[in-house]
């Protein structure tokens, strides 16, 4: 009998991987790193509970590092086989993981250097070289292109509108029986990218609950950012504004644009201090066709995105100058949940002065800086220091990527008839709890939100 094993992303939002066992194959959804708590972090160090040279392929939703961030270790583990993704999803994954494992390694020598680990000597999850071959083994393949991955084993992908090649997966197993992994859902009437595109049938159902418990603000046509990025020039401030690398810092550079365009805030430098985002800007203009077709009248390609007054930092000592630099700037940088990467720098030195505003633009999980930002911490612990929180500390929830709680019901609503059971995945307890409650009351559907390890028959 088929199983299904929730290796990541159970009653979490984190460390997504889904495995499929048909008995004799075995098939993996997702291979994401595990984010936020220690105890969390600590999942990403420990082997998979089968051997990986016994995973027949994987097949990734989309590029974010909480579904692809655990490639390479996999591989290091022994997985030699496919990974199949959207073409989009390949471009997007060469520099998820290259930053990621360039990310670790810089981190590891910096603990070792200032001597704040308590592993010695402190190591990296994985390295640059585990992460190339990881990428060597990625496999594209277009949207609704079935394609056998496994014996008794085939997908298709259906595009999101979550990122960049974003899709859910089709499985159908040997039999007829059909698996959707949802992935990450998309927003419904958002710039950028197109909308999720609705799926008919599923005998099993696997859809992220990461807003399950929440409407997303309206953006009041980017009137309450027009109103931070004025407060924060009048007060001779800078705008700090952690994001996620990868689909994040397009709509956030799309609506600066608008906001400029349309005379609502003062024409400020615009710093995009992300190595990976400077990029992952090039796919989406490569891409065109994948995009939101109101956003390419508006000007096509990566006109869409460039402000007045726009720099792309491209090296180091450029990163360092802006860092110190006082003058009213607007600095966009990774990591999105405040984690690691050039954007701890920026905080380290713009947290102090209550002049500055660091600006949220997505969720930030359980256990990251963001999280401690948002829920009012008074100070902040960055490369062994504690630093005082004297800046304004916003969150804007209207750019989110994820879907909330209707929307996501909106996509639901899209299936022809109920799934045998519905696994809310990609959320945290409050969250899934709440979603259940409103699809069992609105559609009537049944509903699961599966434990860490968790096993069930297919």
């Amino acid at each position: 009998m088929a199983t299904l094993t929730f290796l990541g992303a159970a009653q979490t939002v984190t460390g997504s991987k889904h495995l499929v066992n048909t008995g004799s194959h075995q098939v993996l959804v997702d291979a994401g790193l595990f984010q936020g708590h220690k105890d969390l972090r600590l999942r990403n160090w420990a082997d998979l509970s089968m051997p990986a040279k016994d995973i027949d392929a994987v097949v990734l939703t989309h590029a974010h590092l909480d579904h692809v961030g655990y490639l390479p270790r996999l591989v290091a583990q022994g997985f030699r086989g496919r990974v199949f993704c959207t073409p989009g999803t390949l471009d997007l994954t060469r520099l998820v993981l290259t930053d990621a494992a360039h990310l670790q390694e810089e981190d590891a020598r910096q603990a070792n250097r200032d001597g704040y680990s308590r592993h010695h000597p402190a190591l990296p999850l994985y390295t640059v070289a585990d992460a190339w071959r990881a990428i060597s083994q990625l496999q594209p393949l277009g949207y609704d292109r079935p394609v056998t991955v496994a014996p008794g084993v085939e997908i298709s992908f259906v595009p999101m509108g979550h990122l960049l090649g974003s899709a859910a997966v089709q499985m159908t197993l040997a039999g007829g029986r059909r698996i959707v992994f949802g992935g990450d859902l998309g927003r419904y009437e958002r710039p950028v990218l197109q909308d999720p595109r609705s799926i008919p049938v599923a005998d099993v159902l696997l859809v992220e609950s990461t807003y399950g418990n929440r409407i997303h603000e309206a953006d009041e046509d980017g009137e309450r950012l027009a109103g931070i990025i004025r407060d924060t020039a009048a007060a001779q401030g800078r705008v700090i504004i952690p994001s996620f690398a990868i689909g994040r810092v397009e709509e956030v550079l799309y609506w600066i644009k608008k906001l400029e365009d349309e005379n609502r805030i003062p024409i400020l430098p615009v710093y995009l201090d992300s190595p990976m985002a400077n990029e992952a800007l090039g796919f989406y203009g490569n891409r065109a066709r994948e995009l939101d077709p109101e956003f390419m009248e508006d000007g096509g390609k990566l006109a869409g995105f460039m402000t007045r007054r726009f720099t792309a930092v491209t090296s180091t000592q450029q990163s360092k100058d802006v860092t110190r630099s006082t003058k009213p700037a607007i600095v966009i940088s990774s990591s999105g949940m405040a984690t690691g990467g050039r954007v701890l720098h920026y905080l380290r030195a713009t947290l102090p002065d209550s002049r500055n505003t660091i600006l949220f633009v997505g969720y930030q999980a359980a256990g990251t800086r963001g999280r401690q930002l948002v829920d009012g911490a008074r100070q902040v612990k960055m490369h062994g220091r504690l630093i005082d929180v004297h800046a304004r500390i916003e969150k804007i929830d209207s750019m989110s990527a994820h879907a909330d709680a209707a929307e996501i019901v909106r996509w639901l609503s899209g299936f022809t008839r109920p799934p045998e059971v519905t696994y809310l995945v990609h959320g945290e307890p409050p969250a899934q709890a709440a979603l259940a409650q409103r699809i069992t009351t609105e559609l009537g559907w049944k509903t699961h939100a599966p434990s860490h390890g968790e096993t069930v028959d297919l």
